[in-house]
């Protein structure tokens, strides 16, 4: 028997960031990672000889500010922003530069105006609810007087932009991104553009009721004080996991890998620690699950401690992924038409129009691909050579929309989706068909089983208004604390959701001391 102060289970972004910050307040920490090496969703992969994926994420625009100074981080390359560029199949690109397209090149003079005029209104209307994402969401019942602090600097931002702001601003919290589009813009590649940034990894079309929300959390990202903002680190995405690594290790955790948890220590409502698969027992007082909710509560923890209730509302958990991600090993660097040569290190989204993101997903609603997929692509090795041979190339897309449920089975539906995913970069980089050496699509039940993540799903959980705040990942377990004593959550199923942020870690761990020092 060893003990620590806390263990916390997964070595991901999140569970590191909670280790670092307990650790940084005094607490002697273990973290226990399944598998052979630390990183989540955000560990590499060989998928080809040769050719290696850094992992779920091509590039970062949700890593908080705050969370990164306070963890010490040393992740370079935050200054440089990378352009994303749209094409539509026309040959015609847009190119957005800046944080969420502060200049747009390949639109009229008339048309990037009224994107300014949308960013500027969903850029300050983002920064509304981006004030509760530091903090454990309120409960109903039991208000902070941090909370009362939050809604009324929330509250204040809104009266000094004046009466008509705060009504737009409720007018379209809840909306669905399509009528906001159409509400500013008239060219078919920026509408298809928001619609797809509003509704990647959720199971939601544009014209869904809130889909709004999905854009507002992109917009929450902040770069180098740039709303919205994305880049890759210096080095490459495959350079974020150590980054997490080494401020663990600086403040001091130990970090077990390999070392699978078989069951959380409860007794009475109260939990004492872990045993290992291999039956080693680990007491702690407090221990932080940075893994899926459903795995914590469905797997490791008796059903009798928390509650027939709790159990059910965790098992009602909607987590079930919709979107694949595509790796591809090339000989050479594709050509696609339309696309500036200063923009290739950058994001490119391949998508027409917002009808073709809503007729992509309405196939996902039945349990069907679609056959005229939306993605976004990078090339990973342009930005870390290391990923590729000499003289090649990787591809990296995630592709929408591809249910975990897929009516047919993906063992039957995976060949014929990766066909069709291979066929439209094919219209847009003719020739990339030849130079592909090798392919690797993860559907969402090879993420599922790749990276122990219960439906595929890359936010613990869908980012729709019943699982977000006070609902997240449900009322009972909303603010990390859990119905036993001691036991926390500090994953992507936790508030305020995924995204490479560290925040659900970070608030979690800080959730935790301040309850200590209390």
């Amino acid at each position: 028997m060893t003990s620590f102060d806390a263990i916390v289970i997964g070595a991901g972004h999140n569970g590191l960031a909670a280790a670092t910050r307990l650790a940084k307040g005094g607490r002697k920490v273990l973290v226990l990672e399944a598998a052979n090496e630390p990183g989540g969703a955000t560990r590499g992969r060989e998928f080809a000889p040769g050719f290696r994926s850094a992992g779920l994420a091509h590039l970062v625009n949700r890593l908080d500010a705050e969370v990164a100074r306070d963890l010490g981080l040393d992740l370079a390359g935050g200054e440089t922003l990378l352009p994303t560029t749209v094409l539509d199949g026309s040959g015609k690109a847009v190119v957005l530069k800046g944080a969420y397209g502060e200049t747009i090149d390949g639109v009229s003079a008339e048309e990037a105006a009224a994107f300014a005029a949308m960013r500027t209104k969903l850029a300050f209307q983002a920064g509304v609810l981006k004030r509760f994402l530091r903090r454990p969401p309120p409960q109903i019942g039991a208000i902070a007087l941090g909370d009362f602090a939050t809604f009324a600097a929330a509250g204040l931002g809104l009266i000094r932009k004046g009466r008509s702001e705060g009504r737009d601003f409720l007018r379209m919290l809840l909306m669905n991104v399509a009528d906001v589009a159409d509400e500013y813009l008239t060219d078919d590649r920026l509408k298809g553009l928001v619609a797809f940034d509003a509704t990647l990894g959720v199971h939601l079309g544009p014209r869904s009721p809130t889909s709004l929300l999905g854009l507002y959390y992109r917009l929450t990202g902040d770069v180098a004080g740039k709303t919205g903002g994305q880049y890759v680190p210096s080095g490459g995405m495959a350079s974020v996991a150590p980054a997490f690594v080494r401020a663990a290790e600086k403040a001091g955790v130990t970090i077990r890998c390999g070392t699978p948890v078989g069951r959380i220590l409860a007794d009475r409502g109260r939990t004492s620690g872990v045993v290992t698969r291999d039956g080693t027992e680990i007491t702690a007082p407090i221990v932080v699950s940075a893994i899926h909710p459903q795995t914590t509560f469905l797997n490791l923890v008796d059903p009798a401690e928390s509650g027939t209730g709790f159990v059910r509302s965790v098992k009602n958990v909607r987590s079930y992924g919709n979107v694949a991600k595509l790796d591809l090993a090339l000989d050479s660097v594709p050509n696609f038409e339309g696309l500036p040569a200063a923009a290739r290190n950058g994001r490119i989204v391949l998508v027409r129009s917002m009808q073709q993101v809503e007729s992509a997903f309405n196939p996902a609603k039945y349990g069907e691909f679609s056959t005229d997929p939306v993605m976004e692509i990078t090339l990973p090795s342009l930005a870390d050579p290391s990923l590729a041979l000499a003289g090649g190339c990787t591809l990296s897309a995630l592709v929408q929309y591809a249910p975990y449920r897929l009516k047919a089975g993906w063992e039957a539906g995976k060949p014929a989706f990766l066909k069709i995913v291979l066929e439209t970069l094919e219209r847009h980089a003719p020739g990339i068909g030849k130079s592909v050496v090798a392919a690797s699509l993860m559907t969402p039940v090879d993420i599922e089983a790749e990276y122990n993540l219960p439906g595929g799903h890359w936010h613990h959980g869908e980012l729709q208004a019943d699982q977000l705040l006070i609902n997240r990942p449900t009322s009972a377990a909303s603010g990390y604390k859990t119905p036993i004593e001691g036991l926390y959550l500090a994953s992507a199923g936790a508030h305020p959701g995924g995204g490479i942020s560290g925040l659900p870690g970070w608030n979690a761990a800080r959730h935790i001391l301040s309850g200590a020092k209390a």
